[in-house]
């Protein structure tokens, strides 16, 4: 992938960026959709925690674990500690973690 897209291979090819929007006290979680943030194309990640203490984004790490079929102590957070918009590294990603990515975006490239 290129870097326009955000998620891509990055200095490993043993470890997958992905660029998240994260929706803090949603009523349920869920992970779909897409949104063009700060990092390019995102997958909208909404949780039930609030954004406070780091709550949100733990829940959102662990949500987007979930749906990749990865363990969480794969994914790790980039960047975007306090912001909405993060880049999450998922190590030792599956082969086929880039299609599950594009599905859960909505198909866009």
């Amino acid at each position: 992938m290129g870097r326009g897209s955000r998620t891509r291979t990055s200095g490993s090819p043993d470890e997958v960026t992905v660029a998240v929007r994260v929706r803090p006290g949603a009523s349920r979680t869920k992970v779909g959709g897409h949104y063009h943030g700060r990092y390019g194309p995102s997958l909208v990640v909404a949780v039930t925690a609030p954004p406070v203490g780091g709550r949100a984004t733990e829940a959102a790490r662990q949500a987007l674990a979930a749906e990749l079929g990865v363990s969480a102590h794969q994914v790790s957070l980039r960047g975007g500690a306090t912001a909405r918009d993060k880049l999450f590294a998922v190590s030792a990603p599956p082969a086929d973690l880039l299609d599950r990515v594009r599905a859960l975006r909505g198909g866009d490239a």
